[in-house]
Order: C-alpha cells, then sequence, then structure tokens
C-alpha cells in the first residue's frame, strides 16, 4: 500500500502561481510513476501531467502544457506540481496518483491516490 497526501492549494488570482506536493508514505521502495488529475465542479475528472520513476520522462495535457511543470525527489518521497499563468479555468481539486505505468494519462491505471487539495484561481 502506498499512502499520497497533497498539499499546497489555495486561492490565487489569475496569472499567478502555485506548488502543488504530494507525499507518498508506505511501499515507496517500488519504482512507481506518479500523475496529477484535476477536477472542477461537474466536470469529470482529467488527466494534467505525469513523471516516470527515475523523473527522466514527463508528459502533459495540452491544456498546461508550458504552464505547469511537474518534477519528483525520491529521496523525500515527494512529486511537485509547480504552476504557473494560473487561469480561472485550472479551478479544480487536484489529486496526485501512483500506478506501474510511465506516461499513463488515464487514471483507471493508477493503483492509490490523494484525497485532494483545492486550487481556486480567481479572475
Amino acid at each position: 500500500q502506498v499512502q499520497l497526501v497533497e498539499s499546497g492549494g489555495g486561492l490565487v488570482q489569475a496569472g499567478g502561481s502555485l506548488r502543488l506536493s504530494c507525499a507518498a508514505s508506505g511501499r515507496t521502495s517500488e519504482a512507481y510513476a506518479m500523475g496529477w488529475f484535476r477536477q472542477a465542479p461537474g466536470k469529470e475528472r482529467e488527466f494534467v501531467a505525469t513523471i516516470n520513476w527515475s523523473g527522466v520522462s514527463t508528459y502533459y495535457a495540452d491544456s498546461v502544457k508550458g504552464r505547469f511543470t511537474i518534477s519528483r525527489d525520491n529521496a523525500k518521497n515527494t512529486v511537485y506540481l509547480q504552476m504557473g499563468s494560473l487561469k480561472p479555468e485550472d479551478t479544480a481539486v487536484y489529486y496526485c496518483a501512483a500506478g506501474p505505468y510511465s506516461h499513463a494519462i488515464v487514471d483507471v491505471v493508477y493503483d492509490y491516490w490523494g484525497q485532494g487539495t483545492q486550487v481556486t484561481v480567481s479572475s
């Protein structure tokens, strides 16, 4: 089992930045790929970004490419999502997830999920 806890969400003005963190505990010795997803009110959960175990390979949704950066520090068992040039449409609950497949953009292939952290971008 892997437990994931997100933090760093909050209220920010459009154009601002936030950094989300996802701390993992439990069976962190295994080589999990990590992903970030988000869910806005009334919408389905959508893929945001993913990073492989080593941190060398990343993949982004078109909607965040060039604005968001995913990274990880395996020594700290933590994954980050640096968000910049935020827009009101980025408002959502952001979830991190762990799974066995790199570049996975479908939520069903992730095995473990955090509880989510709210990001609200005001216009």
